[in-house]
């Protein structure tokens, strides 16, 4: 069973990545979110694989970080949800995001994802609130929300190329203009502030 891979990224396109490991370029779909965190190619990644194998194809799915991967694992134990929907899923909303909508039983924000309806939202807040709540109140505690959303939004930031030192000055500046925010809004603001 694979469960981890190390090695150079050969390519990488909006949904997979191409990664060699001795000799060998495995083809991994990831969502959005793992993208974001993937330095330029040539370079070496960890990635955390979940392999599915149906009729005799086997199709990894890979994630950056293993809150990620649980994330994934929860949302295929949602009936209707399969692996690749999973992904579309935390593409379109990211792990930390997902994890606070579950928890405060947003729906709206759910339904914003392509392909997910109402109804679909519901179940998955239905299922998944219990397990939701025990990663809040273990790998994430409320009040250092922020933090952990900064430091995710700082290694995008440092993959995408900025130097460090810029990237937490950008991030320091963003946080004090937005008040409430999320992944996305943070790196965009970031983004803003060390073009201009």
């Amino acid at each position: 069973m694979i469960a981890y891979i190390n090695g150079k990224i050969i390519s990488k396109s909006s949904n997979s990545v191409i990664i060699e490991n001795n000799g060998i370029g495995y083809e991994i779909l990831i969502p959005l979110s793992t993208l974001y965190k993937l330095s330029d190619d040539n370079k070496n990644v960890s990635l955390y694989i979940y392999p599915l194998i149906k009729d005799d194809t086997l199709t990894l799915f890979g994630f950056y970080s293993l809150l990620e991967k649980r994330l994934f694992l929860m949302l295929i134990s949602v009936s209707g949800i399969g692996p690749k929907l999973a992904v579309n899923i935390l593409s379109g909303i990211g792990p930390e995001d997902l994890i606070k909508a579950i928890a405060d039983k947003d729906v709206t924000r759910i339904c914003k994802v392509p392909g997910i309806g109402k109804k679909m939202a519901q179940r998955i807040i239905l299922e998944l609130n219990d397990k939701s709540n025990k990663i809040l109140n273990t790998e994430i505690n409320r009040d250092n929300w922020d933090e952990f959303i900064a430091r995710d939004a700082l290694s995008a930031l440092i993959n995408l190329g900025y130097p460090e030192n810029m990237a937490k000055k950008a991030l320091k500046d963003a946080m004090s203009k937005i008040k409430v925010f999320n992944l996305e809004d943070l790196i965009r603001e970031s983004l803003r502030i060390m073009a201009g």
